[in-house]
């Protein structure tokens, strides 16, 4: 069965899939009631149809021909930093928005980001997490910022994720980082008897990254000061959790030009 445009609805193709939550997001954005799929694409072919709950879609692995078929409003992309800004160009210069779920979008690629944006006059939607609980853990570690000099993130993420640490918890230094207006302390040791034990180091903050088979993703934010600590914590126990804010991400891109970071933007946290 072929999948059956729902007239007025949002296009969308979707970069990435047959990942993990690439696949979650074909299910979600298969069954909304106001959007369309019109095309997926993968890194390894694995024929031309993907079924879906809607019914099949076309498949591929060459995106710049598939968006040029499937002709969608917007694209969602779920696959790697690299892979990412290749797949934005293809993107912007046809005019589609893009919702970007990539991990590890640096500083300067978010400039790169911001400036097609406004060329190309379309909506861009960087989100490191989709998860509603994870943005507020993001902003209540940011509103704890200023009061504490030492904090360290600990992020667990499944065996299978390529990149550490996560662009989340770098997302999340860089927001507490910011907030405070400068470093936090970070003691020195000096005897380290195994190398890198202490983890990351960003603007003080120190990260560490486990990957662990049963893992999902978990993100604890962990300040002290004298005689006490402060632990924030998020665990994502399944990948459903993201999909509310993808849709949502969705739904904003279509109507919000330029570059917008982070799904607490868009909820106006």
């Amino acid at each position: 069965m072929t999948a059956t445009a729902n007239t007025g609805a949002i296009s969308v193709v979707i970069h990435g899939a047959t990942g993990r939550m690439g696949a979650e997001t074909v299910r979600a954005v298969s069954v909304a009631d106001d959007m369309t799929l019109v095309g997926a694409t993968c890194h390894t072919p694995r024929g031309d149809i993907l079924p879906t709950p809607a019914g099949d879609v076309p498949l591929s692995t060459d995106l710049a021909s598939l968006l040029d078929s499937a002709n969608p409003q917007v694209m969602v992309e779920f696959t790697h930093a690299e892979a990412c800004m290749e797949a934005v160009l293809l993107a912007a210069h046809r005019g589609i928005h893009m919702v970007l779920g990539a991990s590890g979008l640096n500083a300067d690629q978010l400039q790169t980001l911001d400036t097609m944006s406004r060329e190309h006059g379309v909506g861009v939607i960087v989100a490191p997490n989709f998860a509603l609980g994870a943005v507020v853990l993001k902003k209540l570690a940011e509103q704890a910022a200023a009061f504490f000099d030492y904090v360290d993130v600990v992020e667990a993420h499944h065996e299978m994720k390529i990149d550490a640490p996560s662009g989340f918890s770098l997302a999340i230094a860089r927001g507490m980082r910011e907030e405070r207006g400068s470093d936090f302390q970070r003691n020195q040791t000096s005897v380290h008897h195994l190398p890198e034990t202490r983890g990351g180091d960003t603007g003080g903050v120190g990260i560490h990254s486990l990957r662990l088979p049963g893992r999902s993703a978990h993100h604890e934010v962990i300040f002290g000061a004298a005689g006490q600590t402060l632990s924030i914590r998020h665990d994502t126990l399944g990948r459903d959790c993201y999909m509310p804010g993808v849709l949502r991400c969705v739904r904003e891109v279509v109507n919000r030009p330029g570059l917008t970071v982070g799904l607490e933007t868009v909820l106006g946290l």
